[in-house]
């Protein structure tokens, strides 16, 4: 970690897509980079964390720094003049890029994204669909044409992971080395003979 990181945050959201895992290990990661998390999980996010997880909507909170509520548009991060590194949405609903895309912002989420774009901070969204129609590809153009980066969460096979937990790490990893952020990961060193 770099001596900077400690006197850094990043927003954390975590919307309503399957994929919750993402968010969850970012959280944890962030901790052990000591960098200060603001976390804002969705609604339908709350429900896809039973389900997918045996971790409750409380124990999630417990791993951020600072917790905000979807609807708390008046919250510290729904304003420029707060810094931030920036904001990762993971995972990242096709509901939440189409609002981001829009400039539509009815929840502290889409309102986040969009004070992150305004200020020219980095915004990366792990957006979890598949098989992707006209109108997600447009959206992702959107974005991406507004400055956030489209990280969709794929494995790497090269790090021969050996269990799920190893590509959702590295996935993570991959996804905070675009804000800078130092996390544990198996970086790419070339095929072995050249």
């Amino acid at each position: 970690m770099s001596a900077s990181q400690s006197n850094q945050r990043l927003i954390v959201a975590i919307s309503g897509a399957s994929g919750a895992i993402y968010g969850i290990t970012a959280l944890r990661m962030l901790r052990a980079l000591k960098v200060e998390s603001h976390l804002v999980i969705s609604k339908a996010a709350a429900l896809s964390l039973s389900a997918e997880t045996d971790l409750s909507v409380a124990e999630v909170n417990a791993l951020a720094d600072h917790v905000h509520k979807v609807g708390d548009i008046g919250a510290t991060i729904a304003s420029g003049s707060y810094k931030t590194l920036g904001m990762l949405i993971a995972p990242c609903s096709v509901k939440t890029m189409g609002e981001i895309a829009t400039g539509v912002t009815s929840t502290l989420i889409s309102r986040a994204a969009d004070v992150v774009l305004k200020e020219r901070r980095r915004l990366v969204l792990m957006v979890r669909e598949s098989p992707l129609h006209l109108g997600h590809i447009r959206a992702m153009a959107a974005v991406t044409e507004m400055g956030a980066i489209v990280a969709p969460p794929m494995p790497a096979f090269y790090t021969r992971p050996q269990s799920l937990q190893d590509m959702v790490d590295q996935t993570v990893a991959r996804s905070l080395d675009l804000f800078g952020l130092d996390a544990p990961m198996t970086r790419w060193n070339g095929l072995a003979g050249e």
